[in-house]
């Protein structure tokens, strides 16, 4: 068998822990002037996990502004994170389900006392 031969083999989906930031939409509670998911995605790399998660959200007719990737669960932890065993839950159930868990949203506000 030659090297154009063989099969190619594709690297293993991982999961990615997203930050999605969301703005004004009529989705939002009355005072909100934006959101933040915390999120679960799968994918093969990093750039398909936000493709796909951004897709999902689209669907819900969420309108994500930014995205912002913290990682695989190994690079959080060779960053130093501790990742709490609920989380790796999610984690591992995005991997199994082959979906976008949400794990956390935020309402953001102009009120200081929401901080």
């Amino acid at each position: 068998m030659t090297k154009l031969d063989r099969p190619k083999t594709t690297p293993p989906e991982q999961v990615y822990t997203l930050l999605v930031e969301l703005g004004q939409t009529d989705d939002l509670p009355k005072g909100a002037t934006g959101a933040g998911l915390l999120l679960y995605a799968p994918g093969l790399d990093e750039a398909s996990a936000v493709r796909d998660a951004v897709s999902v959200l689209k669907q819900a007719d969420v309108k994500p502004l930014d995205v912002t990737s913290y990682g695989t669960l190994d690079e959080r932890l060779a960053a130093g994170d501790q990742i709490p065993p609920e989380e790796k839950e999610l984690m591992a159930r995005a991997l199994a389900e082959n979906a976008v868990i949400v794990a956390q949203k935020t309402w953001f506000t102009d009120d200081p006392d929401d901080d």
